[in-house]
């Protein structure tokens, strides 16, 4: 922990020693012309739009980098993509209202916070400084995005199950801002029947369409599906340099190692569809809890093609909630390291074109099912989990 600590401070430091001191008049630029921050621009943006017509204006990558570029008074060429479902300004329009600086330290803080809170449940309180340092926090902060956000909605969603089964329809509701990492929930609630869970999710997703397409009209989801969906998978297909080293997927992993573009999508549809017949498995009757929630979250990585090193924030709730089994094997416990790590981890492999983070989360997808297999749902770890709320 203390170790984690003292990474996790370094990096920070790293980036400002780098990045050099801002200039003068713009403190929220670093010597590179790039915001502390880096993705968060895109966060505080779309809260300003909230006031300004929406944020349909930003779909367009161009009219969106020509904006920034005469905000931060540059002519630097700038590579922002606007990402999210027009929804997700329905949460984030008050970071729009601050300056820049205090929005972003707001914002991180805010972020972790909600994050120790959802697995708090689960989690003892002497574990929370292990999950607050952790590398993929580290990594979210670095690169300003919401993944304490979004491991938060899955993991409240996922603990509130049992006990408060229309909370976790909500939160699922609003994880469809970032649905990659939802992409997997409909399988395990039609297979435990959650239907009230289910319910829920659907009519908090319909309010906030509804809610958004009110104060934008129901436009803004046409030009997002015809503009940013098509750029999305442009992306997904061509964008290289740091996104190699960033996103964790089979086919990501198979282009960082120069597999044609046909063997990579090969590649990724046989992974995802072992990781969904393996999660219907799993779920097909109740298992244990903890096993089967670590193998959720490790299948929603393997299933999708694009999904990034800082959404690993849900990660450190993985590997709190198993390190301190009685059943783990030296084996496991080294498993779990290697996961704890790979937020960073796999961007030093990939400098020397190591797809690390397929490598780990497959190993550790399938210790997981063997794991699973080998117990009858009555092991090591089940009745904490229980007592929070999460079945398998």
């Amino acid at each position: 922990m203390v170790g984690a600590a003292v990474f996790f401070v370094a990096l920070e430091v790293a980036y400002l020693t780098f990045a050099g001191l801002p200039p003068i008049g713009k403190p929220w630029v670093d010597a590179t012309n790039f915001v502390y921050g880096r993705d968060f621009i895109n966060t505080w943006m779309g809260g300003r739009s909230m006031f300004a017509g929406g944020p349909a204006a930003w779909f367009d990558f161009e009219a969106y980098n020509a904006a920034l570029r005469k905000m931060l008074g540059t002519t630097d060429y700038l590579q922002h993509f606007w990402s999210y479902p027009p929804h997700v300004i329905l949460f984030i329009w008050p970071f729009g209202l601050m300056p820049y600086l205090p929005a972003y330290i707001v914002w991180c803080a805010v972020g972790i916070a909600l994050y120790l809170l959802a697995c708090s449940s689960a989690i003892p309180r002497q574990r929370m400084l292990f999950l607050a340092v952790a590398p993929g926090i580290a990594v979210c902060i670095f690169f300003g995005q919401n993944g304490f956000y979004t491991a938060a909605l899955l993991v409240g969603g996922l603990l509130n199950l049992n006990r408060r089964p229309v909370l976790a329809g909500v939160l699922f509701g609003i994880l469809t801002a970032k649905p990659q990492l939802g992409l997997l929930l409909p399988v395990i609630l039609l297979l435990d029947r959650r239907w009230l869970t289910i319910a829920s999710a659907v009519v908090t997703t319909a309010v906030l369409v509804a809610l958004t397409s009110m104060l934008f009209g129901w436009q803004v989801w046409v030009e997002f599906y015809q503009k940013v969906v098509p750029q999305q998978q442009w992306l997904t297909t061509h964008a290289g340099d740091l996104l190699f080293a960033m996103v964790s997927s089979v086919f990501f992993g198979a282009r960082l190692v120069h597999l044609p573009l046909s063997i990579a999508w090969a590649l990724q549809g046989i992974v995802a569809a072992l990781a969904i017949a393996a999660l219907v498995w799993t779920y097909w009757r109740r298992r244990d809890p903890a096993l089967s929630l670590a193998f959720l979250v490790t299948a929603t990585f393997l299933v999708t093609p694009y999904i990034l090193n800082y959404d690993m924030v849900v990660f450190g709730f993985v590997v709190a909630l198993l390190r301190d089994r009685a059943d783990n094997t030296i084996g496991d416990h080294w498993l779990l390291i290697a996961v704890w790590t790979l937020p960073v981890a796999m961007m030093i492999a990939a400098v020397v074109w190591i797809p690390l983070a397929p490598i780990v989360l497959i190993a550790f997808a399938a210790r997981l099912i063997w794991r699973l297999a080998q117990s009858d749902g009555r092991e090591v770890g089940l009745q904490p989990l229980q007592a929070t709320g999460v079945a398998a």
